[in-house]
């Protein structure tokens, strides 16, 4: 069963509950999922991982501009998002997959950054955020 059938199925149930706010929010998603399908884009994972990040994003303005009732609403939709995405990995996790596409990678250097992030972020397969990523390896690169 594909993410599209998760939604699909999760939109009727709130629905049928009458859950007006999780109803549009599962809608946009869903909205999302099939223009990337359509696009001949596929791939469900990164459709989630890019709207989560823009509800965030949003939220964080909201929060900036002193808005916080709209904020709440952006970060709800960002975890209902999230609720379809993999698991996020745990820090000992992701340190040990820094460590290993380091040695496998050869990167030794600060210089070596591009290098070891490309190696990293095939292995993590978007199971962390680049930002926790990047300051992992700079750190274990000595930079």
């Amino acid at each position: 069963m594909t993410i599209l059938d998760d939604v699909k199925q999760d939109l009727t149930s709130a629905m049928r509950a009458g859950e007006k706010q999780r109803v549009g929010a599962l809608r946009m998603v869903l909205s999302e999922l099939q223009r990337a399908e359509k696009d001949g884009s596929g791939d469900e994972l990164a459709v989630l991982r890019r709207e989560r990040k823009r509800r965030l994003e949003a939220a964080k303005a909201f929060r900036d501009g002193g808005r916080e009732d709209l904020a709440s609403g952006e970060e709800a939709e960002g975890e209902l998002i999230g609720s379809y995405l993999p698991a996020e990995l745990s820090d000992v996790e992701l340190q040990a997959i820094v460590e290993r596409a380091l040695a496998e990678s050869g990167a030794q250097s600060p210089k070596d950054m591009g290098q070891a992030m490309k190696s990293v972020m095939a292995a993590v397969d978007g199971r962390a955020d680049g930002k926790r990523v990047s300051s992992l390896v700079r750190s274990a690169l000595g930079g």
